[in-house]
């Protein structure tokens, strides 16, 4: 078989790769604990008040590798695994990185300079590889939980404006961005206006304190894309993403024929 036998075309329907990232509270866990068949990885303490199914709170990396291979290995019926939160496990990354460079804080490993989250990156592959083995083996989608930061960022063709991203180190925000199928940011809508004194007041759009959405493409306000051709903005659910994702599907398989 020559190298031009192995060429392949059209479209792979695999397990979808998502990472959704919002402020506190706005329903991310619970977005994650409706996909199907959920199985979560907890490096934070915070699912007390969700009927899921879940590890015991990860304290290492070693332990959070150690579940992430029983998944792999072990004989299970679960469908998705949701690490929750992405962000917590960063801390249990850099922990391990410092333990390895005998220090307490990552700006100082291995000489400092940065040198640190380089280190840490390491970590995160072994992490991604094994997430992308369940998807591959296991037929699991991935669901990776983040909390948002709002971070300056440096336009070269604007001036600098502020915009949400995920609270991650920025070598593994992009690591896991060029990973993922899906980075969505999870918000509520509000309504900014001005009173007499030309302050701003912001008001929330909807019941509930306002109207939960997931935003799919990015914009200078927020980090977002998705591979799909989702809508800019759905509800946050996760019956109107797979409602929108399966419509996509269906358009681009007709597109094929």
């Amino acid at each position: 078989m020559g190298m031009l036998d192995t060429i392949q075309s059209g479209r792979e329907n695999r397990p979808p790769r998502i990472m959704i990232y919002g402020s506190e509270g706005v329903g991310k866990s619970t977005f994650g604990a409706s996909a199907p068949n959920p199985i979560f990885i907890q490096t934070e303490d915070g699912l007390g008040e969700l009927d899921c199914n879940k590890f015991p709170l990860a304290h290492s990396l070693a332990e959070v590798l150690a579940q992430l291979t029983a998944l792999r290995d072990e004989q299970h019926n679960f469908q998705t695994v949701v690490v929750d939160s992405a962000d917590w496990l960063e801390r249990l990354i850099f922990d391990e990185v410092c333990r390895e460079y005998g220090v307490r804080n990552i700006e100082k490993a291995d000489g400092g300079y940065g040198k640190g989250y380089t280190h840490a990156l390491t970590h995160w592959r072994k992490v991604v590889n094994l997430l992308q083995e369940l998807r591959d083996k296991r037929g699991m989608m991935v669901i990776l939980v983040a909390h948002a930061k709002v971070e300056r960022f440096e336009d070269p063709e604007n001036a600098a404006y502020d915009r949400y991203t995920p609270r991650l180190h920025k070598h593994a925000a992009s690591l896991i961005a060029e990973w993922v199928d899906a980075v969505l940011f999870a918000n509520k809508k509000f309504r900014v206006t001005k009173d007499s004194g030309d302050r701003a007041i912001a008001a929330p759009i909807g019941a509930d304190g306002g109207e939960r959405i997931i935003r799919t493409v990015g914009s200078p306000a927020c980090i977002a894309k998705n591979r799909y051709g989702l809508p800019g903005e759905i509800p946050l659910s996760w019956t109107a993403f797979i409602n929108a994702y399966q419509k996509t599907m269906e358009k681009n398989h007709g597109q094929m024929q």
